[in-house]
């Protein structure tokens, strides 16, 4: 085409109808069959580089002068420098966009009270998370956080960006389970003005925000299945189009993701991709639930209460030693996250500067337990004889509102794995 020749060459290029053999593209020959007698190909050169090509056609037989051909390099100058400045400006408007977006974004993240602090934690199941944290970190790969609601995924994820080559980047959090589904995409991916009704403007998405950072995607399995194969594109290939756009958008990106559903059973029942599935399970880190690091509790106990009791201007000096132990001992279905907010509770209804602890069943307030000291944990004597007595008073069963279980406060469950770590278990199941 005379069009590419002018692009590639940089000069004027005139053609005239019978040079179909120079020429035999099927565009041309359309040119030819729309009446075109002649035309002239100007590319429009800037001190950048060559931004595209000027087409004139003429439907007479008139020759291109000289003359003709210098006042069109003229005009496809001046044309070449306002596409320039509309490109400039679109860029910049973008850019400008992108700012103020993250921006907001920043500013929701610091108004927004996570309660993250530091992570907290002595115990072996946590200084295992620890040490696959340090190992993942400083590489770039996908990262898959397994585990119950309320362990603290965020905070581990925001852990491994900290501690990645990525930490002077934005880490972007996408919470997929508080997204409409019908939303979810926009968010993600940003759209275009007039791509849907309500969208009055160009909107930045979460791939665009996080770009040389790291992308959080929290609660991946509530994704929508239609929404996968989007997700799984940009992810293998760092690029996406916003929401009724057709420019391919490129991104350099970390990603995290992290769920409490078991994404493999959700494969195998056709509610998750299993191509996704693999793409992120490339380093799965399993967080543990706070039943299972019960040697952190009063740890984590103790950082809470001086959280809250300094935000709240509260003095509290000491926790009771009973309802320290029975914090321990509880299951937390909620784990670190209800322990937070029981502890929260606690330190608004304490008066003095002993916690009244807000669990029910604990009564005991005698042998405070300093918050600043060591804290004396129940031996595992003293925990056999606690479920010995617990069965002997149920008088042998384990389940039921009137068993050993539930005088404990415990699942059957839980107790039933007590009972075999103690070498009880046979006496009473």
């Amino acid at each position: 085409m005379p069009s590419e020749e002018a692009f590639a060459t940089g000069k004027p290029v005139v053609v005239r109808d019978t040079d179909m053999d120079r020429y035999p593209s099927p565009r041309f020959r359309r040119f030819v069959e729309l009446g075109c007698k002649s035309a002239c190909s100007v590319p429009l050169v800037t001190s950048n580089g060559t931004l595209g090509t000027l087409e004139i056609a003429r439907t007479t037989p008139d020759v291109w002068t000289e003359e003709d051909v210098d006042f069109l390099v003229q005009v496809a100058r001046q044309i070449a420098i306002a596409v320039e400045n509309a490109l400039s400006y679109r860029q910049l408007n973008e850019l400008k966009e992108r700012l103020a977006t993250e921006k907001l974004y920043l500013e929701d993240e610091i108004r927004l009270d996570n309660n993250n602090g530091n992570m907290v934690g002595q115990g072996a199941a946590f200084q295992s998370v620890l040490k696959s944290i340090q190992i993942v970190a400083p590489t770039d790969s996908t990262v898959l956080i397994l585990g119950e609601t309320g362990v603290g995924k965020e905070l581990v994820a925001r852990a491994i960006h900290e501690l990645s080559s990525r930490t002077k980047g934005s880490f972007v959090k996408v919470n997929c389970a508080a997204i409409p589904a019908s939303l979810l995409e926009s968010e993600l991916f940003g759209h275009e003005k007039g791509s849907f009704t309500g969208a009055v403007a160009q909107k930045i998405g979460r791939f665009e925000l996080a770009h040389h950072g790291t992308l959080f995607l929290d609660e991946i399995g509530e994704m929508p299945l239609e929404l996968q194969p989007k997700l799984l594109r940009a992810i293998q290939d760092q690029e996406f189009e916003r929401v009724g756009g057709n420019r391919t958008i490129r991104t350099n990106v970390r990603f995290i993701a992290a769920t409490n559903r078991d994404l493999r059973a959700m494969v195998e029942e056709n509610r998750f991709r299993s191509d996704l599935y693999y793409r992120l399970h490339v380093f799965p880190l399993n967080v543990p639930a706070l039943r299972e690091r019960r040697e952190d509790i009063p740890l984590l106990t103790r950082y809470f209460v001086q959280k809250h009791a300094q935000r709240m201007d509260r003095r509290i000096e000491s926790i009771p030693k009973q309802a320290l132990e029975s914090l321990t001992n509880y299951d937390w279905p909620g784990n670190i996250r209800e322990l937070q907010n029981l502890i929260e509770r606690s330190v608004i209804l304490s008066n003095g500067p002993e916690l009244q602890v807000a669990l029910p069943g604990i009564a005991g307030r005698s042998n405070p337990v300093p918050l600043y000291g060591r804290v004396s944990h129940s031996s595992e004597a003293a925990e056999r004889a606690r479920i010995l007595m617990a069965l002997k008073e149920a008088k042998g069963m384990v389940g039921g509102p009137n068993g050993a279980a539930a005088r404990l406060g415990l699942k059957r469950t839980t107790l039933q794995s007590r009972m075999r770590k103690y070498d009880i278990g046979r006496r009473y199941q």
